[in-house]
């Protein structure tokens, strides 16, 4: 009985497989032939050639080669579609302005008529590859957390549209309250999140109280110390293509980021006390603190780190080439690293909090029975 049971976990388990990896080049080959559905030109590269390699040498002595290459293809849609081009391309080893186009790829084009037609190269048509790893998300959260997933995919939906609405608002005013905006996006953000995940429960306003004491906390502290410091070392002027005051925007941007931290902190956290208190349900106010605050050590550090990755990562390319550019490492960093830094600053402040405040809450309002 056991082994027919194994075989059979096994057999679900290998056509689970199948599925998604059917699912997921199922999406790739209908996003791969959707060129009729663009405006914009596409191009299909049939044929590509190699022609002259340049080196070049600026002067910091960085070396860089350039290359030649001709595109060999058809347009795909639109008017001209079935019209065969040569496009001539160039590329660097570098590829930090450029693209070294393959055979089979599409590209999006710009169309020129006069003396004859002939194109000019904007982008790589990147949706099939998109569509595959949205795809693959989707089909691993209903394998993994089977209709749970339908929750999570709503979430994340739901949250979408609200953070284009909110962004529509704060451009028809001018960025005048992006503050404003983004704090109550941020309350809506996260009922609607834990409402869907975890229900309407006292475990889930538990969660929601705590989540908002400690963003709040946070960017109340961030405020705080930016008014005593006068915001010395933090360079906003390294925001770039800012088209609106720069230090509303950032404490929008820190107050997400914070958030999403926060949540995912105080959801396991109070999770895990609510079980334990349904488990042991004699356990008092100050033991139930405790355990929350043991199951926060455990989790707090590498959340942090995380962030740190995350909001450093994105600021690494930029960093090196001002590096290679002469540019010192002091100035190097204040002009790329200096806001990472202080939002992974901030949102340690906002984990550390969390761990507190859910333990807090949770000690004092979790019963016995609350599963």
């Amino acid at each position: 009985m056991a082994d027919m049971r194994n075989k059979l976990v096994s057999k679900m388990t290998w056509i689970q497989v199948l599925i998604v990896v059917g699912f997921c080049f199922l999406a790739a080959f209908l996003f791969n032939h959707n060129d009729a559905l663009y405006s914009q030109p596409i191009f299909q590269v049939d044929q590509v050639t190699t022609g002259k390699t340049s080196k070049m040498t600026d002067e910091f002595q960085n070396v860089d080669h350039y290359h030649q290459q001709t595109l060999y293809g058809k347009i795909t849609n639109g008017k001209y579609a079935g019209h065969k081009l040569v496009i001539s391309n160039s590329y660097s080893d570098s590829h930090a302005m450029d693209h070294h186009y393959l055979k089979g790829q599409k590209l999006f084009i710009t169309l020129h008529t006069s003396p004859k037609l002939h194109a000019t190269v904007k982008d790589l048509k990147r949706d099939a590859p998109i569509a595959f790893l949205f795809a693959l998300a989707i089909s691993l959260l209903f394998v993994i957390l089977k209709w749970k997933g339908v929750t999570v995919i709503a979430s994340i939906v739901i949250n979408t549209i609200l953070f284009w609405i909110a962004i529509m608002i704060d451009h028809n005013n001018d960025g005048a309250a992006v503050i404003l905006i983004f704090s109550i996006l941020a309350v809506i953000f996260c009922f609607v999140t834990l409402l869907l995940v975890m229900g309407w429960r006292k475990k889930m306003l538990i969660t929601l109280s705590a989540v908002l004491v400690a963003t709040a906390a946070t960017i109340l502290i961030t405020l705080l110390v930016f008014n005593v410091t006068h915001e010395k070392g933090v360079y906003y002027e390294s925001m770039q293509y800012v088209t609106q005051l720069p230090k509303p925007l950032f404490i929008a941007e820190v107050l997400i980021g914070v958030l999403g931290a926060v949540m995912d902190e105080a959801t396991d956290i109070i999770a895990s006390l609510a079980t334990l208190k349904a488990e042991k349900p004699e356990l008092s106010h100050m033991q139930v603190f405790n355990s929350g605050r043991q199951i926060g050590k455990a989790i707090m550090g590498p959340l942090i780190n995380v962030l740190f990755f995350i909001f450093m990562a994105e600021t690494l390319p930029m960093t090196l080439l001002y590096l290679k550019n002469g540019n010192t490492w002091q100035y190097s960093f204040s002009m790329n690293m200096s806001l990472g830094m202080t939002s992974s600053l901030i949102s340690g402040i906002g984990i550390v909090l969390t761990v507190i405040l859910s333990s807090l809450f949770a000690g004092l309002w979790i019963k016995g029975d609350e599963h």
